[in-house]
Order: structure tokens, then C-alpha cells, then sequence
């Protein structure tokens, strides 16, 4: 009923938990250490149904932890898009290659962190564009394919949630309520894919006391960084992220 994991492969999937929770608490970009480890303990998309329940998990404790801070607005504003993301994630499932995905997934991320920056440098030029619908749907449904096709979704929404200028304490409400939706939104369609078995559960329960400790980890990390080093820090991460898809290192 359990992965056959040597002592070094159950270090990373504890580390990688760690890594699920702290991004839940405030550090989305960091999301893209769990992606990757447990794509390297798991191959192709079945590390997809490993991650999707302990997401959840992080999701529930980030609820519990920052409900009160979430601004439903943006939750409403992108998650039907989003939900129309992960249907077409689902229908192309195993169908794109990483190869091919990942450098695309980080090349429309590098892209958005770039234009962050130009916005922070001359925040003239894009003073309405991400309070207009037409940003929040585009946002919201490449979230929706990121997070069905790799669990990717985190420096997505992370660089939407700083586009708005909300404060941090909202940026992790908001984040952990459109992230538990989505995710639990994408659960059967993990189960249809055969993703999702007693055996990944079991795993999956294995790994909850670590994700507990990342939250609360990251929860204090975060409520240390002034607002100007929590975005700064957020858009750094996204950088990062986006470079590993594209394969620099």
C-alpha cells in the first residue's frame, strides 16, 4: 500500500512536503521545489495524483490559518476561468510532452514576472490592466491548465495576487480559498485518470506532519518580511520558477 522508496527518496518526499506547505503560507513560488521532487520520485503524470491530495491538505490547513484575510473578489473573479482551465489541462492530459510544456508553462511565467517588473518601474503604464476582467480570466484559466497539467499554478496566481497590490495577509487568504476550491474542483478528474489510489492516499498521509510543520515555517518567515520584501520576494521566486521549467538549470 506504499510507494518502495529508499531513505533518500523519503528525505526528499519529506522535504518536498515541507516545501507544500510553506508555499500554502504565503510563498507560492517556492511551489515549484515539491514539483519538482516529486516529478523525480514519480515519473511522467503520475506525480500529478501524488501531489493533488497533499495540496489539498495545504490548502485546508492555509484556510484554517488565513480565512479571515481572504478577499473573495478576486477568488470570483478567476476561478470560473480557472475551472474552464482545467478542463482543457484534463483533455490534454499526457497528450503535451514535458519537453515541451515545461519550457512553455516557464516562458509564460517569465514573461509575467518581466512585465511586474516594468509595472513596478513605471507603474503609470499598467495602472488598469490588472483590475480588467479581460486579466483576471486570462490569469484565472492559465492557472486552471497549469495547475491540471503540473501542479504549476502557485507563481501563476502569486504574480496576479501582486499585480492587484493587495497586502500580504490578503495575498495568502485569498490564495488559500481559490487554491482549495480548484484543487478539490480537480480531484475527480484525477480519480478518472487513475492518478488518485489507496496506495498514493496512504502515502499522502504519511507526508501531512510535514506539510503542518511548512506552514506554520512559512507563516513565520512571511510574517517577518516588511510588504515591499514579501513582493519582491514572491517576484524572485516566480523568476526562478520560470527559468528552472525553461531548463537554465
Amino acid at each position: 500500500m506504499m510507494p518502495d522508496l529508499t531513505a533518500a527518496q523519503w528525505m526528499l518526499a519529506l522535504v518536498a512536503a515541507t516545501g507544500v506547505g510553506v508555499s500554502k503560507s504565503g510563498l507560492p513560488g517556492i511551489s515549484l521545489l515539491h514539483v519538482v521532487l516529486f516529478a523525480h520520485l514519480f515519473p511522467g503524470i503520475q506525480s500529478t495524483g501524488v501531489v493533488l491530495p497533499l495540496l489539498v491538505a495545504g490548502d485546508l490547513g492555509a484556510v484554517a490559518l488565513f480565512r479571515r484575510h481572504a478577499q473573495w473578489s478576486h477568488v470570483l473573479r478567476t476561478l470560473p476561468p480557472a475551472i474552464a482551465g482545467v478542463v482543457v489541462g484534463w483533455a490534454f492530459m499526457g497528450r503535451i510532452p514535458n519537453a515541451l510544456f515545461n519550457p512553455l508553462i516557464g516562458a509564460v511565467v517569465l514573461a509575467l514576472a518581466l512585465l511586474q517588473g516594468w509595472r513596478d518601474w513605471k507603474p503609470e503604464l499598467w495602472q488598469k490592466v490588472p483590475h480588467s476582467t479581460a486579466f483576471a480570466w486570462a490569469m484565472g484559466f492559465l492557472a486552471g491548465i497549469t495547475t491540471m497539467l503540473a501542479n504549476a499554478a502557485g507563481p501563476v496566481m502569486g504574480l496576479y495576487l501582486l499585480a492587484v497590490a493587495v497586502p500580504k495577509n490578503v495575498f495568502v487568504g485569498t490564495a488559500a480559498w481559490f487554491f482549495l476550491l480548484i484543487n478539490l474542483i480537480k480531484v475527480p478528474f484525477s480519480v478518472q485518470l487513475g492518478l488518485i489510489s489507496p496506495a498514493t492516499l496512504t502515502f499522502n498521509a504519511a507526508l501531512v506532519p510535514a506539510i503542518v510543520a511548512g506552514l506554520f515555517l512559512g507563516r513565520w518567515v512571511v510574517a517577518r518580511l516588511s510588504q515591499r520584501g514579501f513582493d519582491a520576494l514572491v517576484l524572485a521566486f516566480a523568476v526562478v520558477a520560470s527559468l528552472r521549467l525553461l531548463g537554465v538549470f
